[in-house]
């Protein structure tokens, strides 16, 4: 696992030669648009709300004697959970959306580490990436939400809620890997097939999900670089994983 973790993250350090050697930002341009608009509509109806969810949860202590502080804590709490669930869609949204433009990416990687342009690997279309894409992110983002609710209630406990901090980030990472990678892996499996092969690999997923989450504490840039950073560094760990379970032929 802290291998693989590590593996993911390495991945990071050739990205942006790797996308420059192969002309691939061109590829990038509606993605990053898509993830500049998303970030700036998502965000920026969440800060509105940020205050108002806060004065929803600090109702709940009824009595005088503490309330500033509840107060206070129930503001910390309503921002985290508006970052949190903008964050989960953020990331769902753009990735289910620029599928159909990152697929052509992780191939012309694929041909590049392989030294092969042809690989007999599954013909999908436009539309069946677009939707398989929303398909993956819809599944993912249902998951984080189920899980992310019970950990933001953790919160409320002392020492606990250190714990729950560092856990919430590992899983926001893993899913953010997970719909990186499988740009790569629809090519080669059908939806139940790449779910298995992420959860054997989650290690690269998390890894993976960690800088891509890193990457978005840039004001501005991190929203534009986050994509292509992050697809290519998934895509190389992904292509170099299918080789050792024999998918693909060897890998450079």
């Amino acid at each position: 696992m802290i291998k693989n973790i590590s593996s993911g993250i390495k991945a990071y350090f050739g990205a942006f030669g790797l996308i420059s050697k192969l002309k691939l930002w061109k590829f990038f341009a509606i993605p990053m648009l898509i993830s500049f608009v998303t970030a700036i509509v998502i965000f920026g109806s969440a800060y509105g709300l940020s205050d108002n969810i806060g004065g929803f949860i600090s109702r709940i202590w009824i009595w005088d004697w503490g309330h500033e502080t509840f107060s206070a804590i129930s503001s910390f709490i309503g921002g985290l959970i508006v970052l949190v669930i903008g964050l989960i869609l953020f990331k769902h949204i753009i990735m289910a959306l620029s599928a159909p433009f990152m697929s052509p990416v992780s191939e012309k990687i694929e041909a590049y580490l392989t030294g092969k342009e042809t690989h007999y690997h599954r013909n999908t279309t436009f539309s069946q990436q677009l939707a398989r894409g929303i398909r993956i992110n819809l599944r993912n983002l249902g998951m984080e939400l189920l899980l992310t609710l019970p950990i933001l209630l953790l919160k409320f406990i002392p020492i606990i809620n250190i714990f729950s901090t560092v856990i919430l980030f590992l899983m926001q990472a893993y899913y953010a890997g997970f719909g990186n990678m499988d740009y790569t892996l629809e090519r080669h499996f059908q939806y139940k097939d790449s779910l298995q092969f992420v959860r054997k690999n989650r290690g690269l997923a998390i890894g993976n999900g960690i800088i891509f989450l890193l990457i978005l504490l840039i004001p501005i840039i991190g929203f534009v670089l986050v994509l292509p950073l992050s697809v290519t560094a998934a895509s190389v760990t992904t292509i170099k994983a299918l080789n050792v379970n024999n998918k693909l032929q060897h890998v450079v």
